[in-house]
């Protein structure tokens, strides 16, 4: 072929720029989809041009022949590729054979970004080869002009290093003459003689050459090297056997290229068409205003922009914001609405009409229609209930004194509330709508990342919008809404700013009476909204966010309450849910306390909710089946377990794990509530080390090096051999290793599990504590006492160590909890160890005359399970 021109036919002064782009790997070509014949200019002085001069012999095989990796590239018989060869092991198979017979067995890699690639990780079908024309760069590779001869199947593998050698056979293609052949041939060079004529990579001399090639192979081959294809698509062609299923597969390939780039073709004419249609009707209605502003008609667009005017003088939008309407709308008066702006400013100005700038809906306050609106609503939460009711108050006393006459600034607060899931802090917002009479509207800020999201676009961006916040109120129709800003302390940050700062801005009642939206460039007033947020935990809400609120914490609920919201609220809404009748279905008290025992572990209801649906389809199952239709189903806690299976939550695996000395029970709170933590610790013969897992976070670690601190520095008075401390390392561990855990409160657990290890004495199953640890053994207080007091009651545990100062916190907890469980509260680590070990130490010394316990009345004092009523 042409493309087989001697390297030393080149001309010098062009080497710089021959292949620069060539890929080195490997082996690699230079375009994987359309290799080009080779055109190897002459190399600059520092290349050194090598070519060998022994012909191979193509009748004789060698027993073993050299075997070289092609990275996205195949080689195809009777047609020449360029490559280049950087790899250490490439290199020396061309040294060892450019100056004998020069053939190698080119083959391709499956793994086209592998280096090194082995005997499996190659195909089993390749190339046998010569390599015609070598050129070695100044940086070490060498760029190959290698011509293909016929396929091969490659057998055993005879060596792999320095280069691959194998052991190879020829399998020539099987050609049958007959007009099926002559057929495909010529389809082939009508089809590449289409394709030529659609892309601009392939030469129209291509289509003489394969005119005149009467030679099968040569055809095929000529082809579909010239074909952009991928790897597998290649190796596919080259495998086949056959001629004519090789022309069959080059046809149906060739067929589909064609499909796509005439409809590529179409498109782009119909683009065309489009541009000349729109310049043709810019003319036409150029001529149609003239005519109709001859016979004095008014055509279509003053009639939009006398609406938009009107629109305009009905919004009720203050003097800034109808100067910036009224100078668009002349804007757009003078655009034709062919022009790009035009599309722009008319959707402006629909946004600045269709805001409610002067609509409220609030109503005259009736704080006692609100209490019962609320209580109606919600079991319990009676702080929270509270101050809403004041809220409120103090809202009624100002309508009352601005109708008096009296200036009276409106400057509502900013509520957030803050609480497990489930726990109905967003319920409240609508209630409290409901009990203004106000609109309600919510927007989700839980992975937020844009600033753009509050604030808008600026109108220089194609597509721009406002914010969500003028998107929202625009959907409440009102300018005084409920407006709840779900999950803020979900909010994340990233290139494209910080949404907790725009925030500020919201939700600061001194600066949102002038917030300004990047879309609309104007102020518009966000005084009259009440912002309500919520939050599962604080930690992650920025502190200058974080003080423009006003925080209401929502705890869990007690067992007696979710009984209670059951009765009221989930098991009314789930048996109409599902298409039941409340004659049709009941579930006793027993029943309902029941699955919160052993199907659900959470702060919330919204589980209970799910596992009272999952029983309520049961129930419907049967009465659709005819089973008992009419007859009220009553479902107690012995037929729980038929409609929701086993119980998934087992109170008796406390008792199971803190039989071992070492192991304590502590208390946390997370973000779906409170939860208890096992806390181990173990120790083996060693040289002192201390040993700390579960991934703990950096204020929990410093925790049990404070507790180990102090357990060894009491090592005599606990009645604990100094020497072990020196011979044996200590491990300790917090379970749920695949959740991160911190904070100090796990101090004196940690202390109370070395001290069990140490002694032998094992910690109560019934009791578990919180609270941090000084190296004088004081305790110190912490937070979080209502949900890790739930926590611990959802166990089914009756004694809870708290530090002595949070004594006032026991006030939040309900009455039912006060009743039923034990509190120590403790202001030394021996006062713990008494309260806690099965077994008083011996040398500790006895102050129960300080050991403040809080006892339960007699009649409740530690029960099995607390008994749902």
């Amino acid at each position: 072929m042409a493309s087989k021109k001697k390297i030393v036919d080149a001309d010098p002064a062009e080497a710089d720029a021959a292949r620069t782009e060539t890929p080195a790997a490997e082996v690699m070509t230079a375009e994987s989809e359309a290799p080009e014949p080779i055109k190897v200019k002459r190399p600059s002085r520092k290349a050194r041009i090598e070519i060998g001069t022994a012909a191979p012999d193509e009748e004789t095989m060698p027993e073993s022949v050299p075997i070289l990796p092609l990275r996205n590239a195949v080689l195809f018989p009777m047609t020449g590729l360029p490559l280049e060869a950087s790899q250490p092991r490439s290199l020396r198979l061309i040294d060892a054979v450019v100056n004998g017979d020069r053939r190698v067995i080119f083959v391709a890699q499956k793994d086209k970004e592998l280096e090194g690639a082995g005997p499996n990780d190659l195909y089993q079908i390749g190339t046998l080869g010569v390599i015609q024309q070598m050129l070695r760069m100044p940086d070490g590779n060498v760029r190959l002009g290698v011509q293909g001869m016929e396929r091969v199947r490659i057998g055993d593998y005879t060596q792999e290093e320095p280069y691959l050698l194998a052991k190879v056979e020829r399998i020539p293609e099987t050609v049958v003459e007959g007009l099926e052949l002559q057929a495909f041939m010529r389809n082939t060079v009508r089809l590449f003689g289409q394709l030529v004529e659609l892309v601009p990579y392939l030469n129209d001399d291509l289509v003489t050459v394969a005119v005149n090639l009467d030679d099968p192979r040569q055809l095929l081959y000529l082809v579909a090297g010239t074909l952009r294809m991928d790897v597998e698509q290649r190796q596919e062609l080259l495998e086949l056997d056959d001629i004519a299923a090789k022309f069959r597969w080059l046809n149906g390939f060739i067929s589909k290229e064609l499909e796509v780039l005439e409809l590529g073709k179409k498109l782009q004419e119909q683009v065309q068409d489009e541009v000349g249609k729109s310049q043709r009707e810019y003319f036409l209605r150029e001529q149609m205003k003239a005519i109709q502003k001859e016979l004095g008609e008014a055509n279509d667009q003053e009639a939009e922009i006398t609406m938009i005017r009107e629109k305009i003088e009905a919004s009720g939008m203050p003097a800034d914001a109808r100067k910036e309407a009224d100078r668009e709308l002349d804007r757009l008066a003078k655009l034709p609405p062919q022009a790009a702006e035009y599309g722009i400013i008319k959707t402006y100005l629909d946004w600045m009409t269709s805001l409610p700038w002067n609509i409220s809906t609030e109503e005259p306050i009736d704080i006692a229609k609100a209490r019962k609106q609320l209580n109606d609503d919600h079991y319990d939460l009676e702080k929270i209930k509270e101050r809403i009711l004041e809220y409120l108050a103090v809202r009624k006393l100002k309508q009352e004194r601005a109708v008096e006459g009296e200036k009276i600034p409106n400057r509502d607060p900013i509520l957030l509330f803050v609480g497990p899931p489930g726990v109905g802090k967003t319920s409240l917002g609508q209630s409290i709508a409901t009990a203004l009479g106000r609109k309600f509207t919510r927007m989700a800020l839980g992975g937020m990342r844009d600033e753009a999201e509050i604030r808008g676009h600026r109108r220089t961006y194609i597509g721009a919008m406002p914010g969500r916040i003028l998107q929202s109120i625009r959907r409440a129709g009102a300018n005084d809404p409920v407006f709840i800003l779900d999950e803020v302390d979900k909010i994340g940050a990233d290139w494209r700013g910080d949404p907790s700062s725009a925030l500020l801005e919201v939700l600061d009642p001194e600066q949102n009476s002038t917030f300004r939206d990047h879309y609309l460039d104007v102020e518009f007033d966000l005084s009259k909204v009440l912002f309500i947020a919520t939050a599962n935990v604080l930690d992650t809400i920025p502190a200058p966010l974080r003080d423009r609120m006003e925080i209401i914490e929502l705890a869990g609920y007690s067992e007696e309450d979710k009984v209670h919201i059951a009765k009221r609220h989930l098991l009314p809404k789930q048996i109409e849910a599902n298409g039941l009748r409340p004659n049709e279905m009941a579930l006793t008290d027993g029943a309902i306390g029941a699955i919160i025992a052993g199907y659900t572990r959470e702060a919330g209801v919204r589980n209970l909710e799910r596992e009272l649906g999952a029983v309520a389809r049961k129930v419907a199952t049967e009465v659709a089946g005819g089973s008992k239709r009419g007859t009220k189903k009553v479902i107690g806690p012995k037929q729980v377990q038929r409609y929701l299976g086993r119980p998934r939550f087992q109170r008796e695996e406390i008792r199971e794990r803190t039989k071992i000395p070492g192991v304590a029970t502590g208390l946390a709170v997370t973000a779906v509530g409170g939860d208890i933590l096992f806390f181990e610790a173990t120790r083996m013969p060693g040289k002192g080390n201390l040993t700390v897992t579960g991934q703990l976070g950096d204020v929990m670690k410093e925790s049990v090096q404070a507790a180990m601190s102090y357990v060894r520095a009491r090592a005599k008075t606990l009645g604990i051999d100094p020497k072990v401390f020196a011979e044996s390392d200590i491990h300790v561990h917090v379970p749920a290793g695949a959740v991160p855990k911190d904070g100090p409160s796990a101090g004196i657990t940690l202390a109370t599990a070395i001290t069990s290890l140490l002694t032998g004495t094992p910690v109560r199953d019934d009791l578990a504590m919180t609270g941090e640890i000084t190296l004088r053994g004081q305790v110190l207080p912490i937070g979080g006492v209502k949900d890790k007091v739930l926590a611990a009651r959802r166990a089914g545990l009756t004694t809870v160590i708290l530090p002595k100062r949070n004594e006032g916190d026991l006030d939040d907890l309900p009455k039912d909890v006060r009743k039923a469980m034990h509190f120590v509260l403790a202001e030394h680590i021996d006062q713990v160890l008494q309260a806690a070990l099965e077994k008083p130490l011996p040398d500790v010394p006895l102050t129960t005359d300080i050991l403040d316990t809080i006892e339960a009345p007699a009649a409740a004092r530690q029960p099995e399970i607390a008994v749902v009523a």
